[in-house]
């Protein structure tokens, strides 16, 4: 058994008090997403079978586990790692803010920060021994609606120190990780090939792409630690190097199962779930006849997509597959200065039952009203 830390939470069950008695769409949305199950601690979930597989690697027996708050400072998930000012992680239309010094994270990356103030790790470090932690579970972004993406969505993530008079990293322990990663997802006959890359937080960096069925795929990153950033955590990068990789489970799980929407992974269908197996190909369930309804409006360019993307998911939820752009153009003569015209093609459909246009048209309808009162919205016919 790896030894686990688990951070007190006082600082987010405070944070969620606050949430508890704001009652805006944001905050009442926060609340629903904390809420929802963590499928990397989900028994019987793909994503628990990638994480426990990357765990039980040799490479790794010594490695400690460190379960951290899913509301963090944000000048702990940006400032410590290196974003810079105007990175678009920064925006509230890429983040959910709890509240200006506080977000949903946004990688569990943020491990770093609170594995390095526990007492035993610095009592072995300042006897110049070697350490390394994993961190996993929910991660929250805002982001568009398709099949392969989701807001909230899972990631695991790895890191090594070692004082540079013992070992010295580099891309070659970069690339042995990466193939280490790979061959427990996706078997010991996996082939991968890598490629530069680049993160705020690691420099060099690498990106690994596997070989499914002839075609490259990228599935993997990491990098050797930035020395700034290891400062900015009170590590002498002068005595310490290491590696670090983060990635999401999701991606991984559609690629080694094939599958065709990213929802599946979250079905109660117990016809899904028996099929949710690493290395399985995923065979299509009474797949339901989509419905599509495209919307056309006016807005001004203030108009922020993520948070429009967020309102449709609070009205559709599982039921929209997918929002796709059609159409977007500026005619100050007919709309107005500062005003864009868009037209979405929404696509409805339920993995469990057949929608009725009745049902649909519905949801539509309060899209139309949403996209009206929120976001002033001038609907045009499509």
């Amino acid at each position: 058994m790896k030894k686990t830390y688990s951070i007190s939470l006082d600082e987010q069950e405070s944070q969620l008090k606050g949430l508890s008695e704001r009652h805006d769409p944001e905050s009442e949305r926060i609340r629903r997403y904390l809420a929802m199950p963590d499928l990397s601690r989900t028994s019987g979930s793909p994503i628990h079978e990638m994480v426990e597989r990357v765990l039980a690697r040799p490479e790794f027996k010594d490695f400690d586990v460190i379960e951290t708050p899913e509301i963090v400072p944000t000048d702990v998930s940006f400032d410590l790692f290196d974003f810079p000012e105007n990175h678009p992680a920064r925006s509230k239309s890429d983040t959910y803010y709890v509240d200006n010094n506080h977000i949903l994270r946004t990688h569990t990356t943020v491990m770093w920060y609170y594995y390095l103030k526990q007492k035993e790790i610095q009592e072995r470090m300042a006897r110049g021994e070697a350490v390394g932690a994993f961190s996993f579970g929910k991660v929250y972004r805002k982001d568009e609606i398709d099949k392969n993406h989701m807001n909230v969505f899972h990631q695991l993530d790895g890191w090594y120190l070692a004082p540079k008079n013992k070992e010295t990293i580099g891309v070659d322990e970069l690339k042995n990780i990466l193939m280490s990663i790979a061959k427990a997802v996706f078997g010991e006959s996996v082939i991968g090939r890598f490629n530069p890359d680049t993160f705020p937080y690691t420099d060099p960096s690498l990106e690994m792409e596997i070989d499914k069925n002839g075609k490259w795929v990228e599935v993997l990153g990491s990098g050797v630690v930035k020395g700034s950033v290891l400062e900015k955590f009170g590590v002498d990068s002068s005595k310490w190097n290491g590696w670090a990789f983060g990635f999401g489970l999701e991606r991984l799980a559609i690629v080694s199962m094939e599958l065709p929407d990213i929802r599946l992974l979250w079905s109660d269908d117990e016809r899904v779930r028996k099929q949710l197996k690493l290395g399985q190909k995923f065979k299509e369930v009474s797949k339901f006849p989509p419905v599509i309804r495209d919307i056309s409006f006016v807005v001004g360019k203030d108009f922020v997509l993520n948070d429009y993307f967020d309102a449709i998911r609070d009205i559709g939820g599982d039921q929209v597959e997918e929002v796709k752009l059609i159409d977007k153009y500026e005619n100050a003569e007919k709309f107005g200065e500062g005003k864009v015209s868009y037209t979405w093609r929404i696509t409805y459909r339920d993995l469990n039952k057949t929608l009725t246009n009745e049902e649909v048209n519905r949801l539509h309808k309060k899209v139309e009203e949403m996209t009206a009162k929120d976001y002033g919205g001038v609907i045009r016919l499509s």
